[in-house]
């Protein structure tokens, strides 16, 4: 298990010790990305770290509990679909989803531009939801549960400018250590946009090529997502940035607003 990973994990509620089957059954899944649909043992153990021994045992443990299938062909595994049962129920769980989605999807017909709801999860940012109306047609989709780098990008950025300080100073140090020829730039950009969101309430990044996008965080009694809407253009950033700026400081406070209301009941 990557150790340098395991420092940023989101806080554990509560004082009781860790158990390690259970962290170590969900490594196991974690391993599973887009590109990498098939995992055989020796994948897993390169992946996760863990030892062959624990990686055999767990996989049949999960195979039994229904989270993987087995591919007898290619002696190798892949994520069975109870794992998507779960994702929905999340998002169809999710208070903070079904009151941000409708108001999303309004801003991005109007605008025609990309909107998007984001939250960290250790150095990255997975979307919970990306409604894609683009001015321009280009090959780039992104869709709910899509990851992208927390570092690079607006969405994470403006996650990291109101990130409680450690966990903050964990990430930084993890980016150090995966980007260090970039690091320096890539610094005094991750300040740059804290400044920005500390001031203006959002940041932005052009992290793709012509794609400019800005983002704002979104911190609830429960957790901090993060907002952000997007588009396809050969504008400057700065351009970019002042366009839409006040659709997605709005698009944050009606949403902010409506939770406060649910929450009054």
């Amino acid at each position: 298990m990557d150790h340098g990973r395991c420092e940023i994990l989101h806080d554990k509620p509560g004082q009781s010790p860790a158990n390690r089957s259970l962290e170590r059954g969900i490594e196991i899944l974690r391993a599973f990305r887009p590109g990498s649909e098939l995992l055989g043992n020796g994948d897993l153990v390169e992946r996760t770290g863990l030892s062959k021994a624990t990686v055999s045992r767990l996989t049949q443990t999960l195979v039994g509990a229904g989270m993987l299938q087995v591919d007898q062909q290619q002696r190798a595994y892949r994520l069975a679909p109870a794992v998507l049962s779960l994702a929905h129920a999340m998002r169809t769980g999710s208070s903070v989803l079904s009151v941000a989605a409708p108001l999303m999807r309004a801003l991005a017909e109007s605008r025609k531009i990309n909107v998007g709801l984001a939250c960290p999860d250790r150095d990255e940012m997975v979307y919970l939801e990306s409604i894609r109306y683009s001015r321009r047609i280009v090959l780039r989709h992104v869709v709910s549960g899509q990851r992208v780098p927390m570092e690079l990008t607006s969405l994470g950025r403006a996650y990291l400018a109101v990130a409680p300080e450690a966990k903050r100073e964990a990430l930084l140090a993890r980016f150090a250590q995966k980007r260090p020829a970039q690091w320096p730039a890539l610094k005094k950009d991750i300040a740059q946009a804290a400044k920005s969101v500390q001031a203006r309430g959002f940041c932005a990044a052009a992290w793709q090529p012509e794609v400019v996008a800005l983002a704002t965080p979104l911190v609830t009694a429960d957790a901090v997502y993060v907002l952000n809407c997007s588009l396809s253009t050969a504008e400057p950033l700065a351009l970019v940035a002042e366009e839409l700026c006040a659709a997605l400081l709005q698009l944050r406070s009606d949403i902010a607003q409506r939770l406060d209301a649910a929450a009054a009941f």
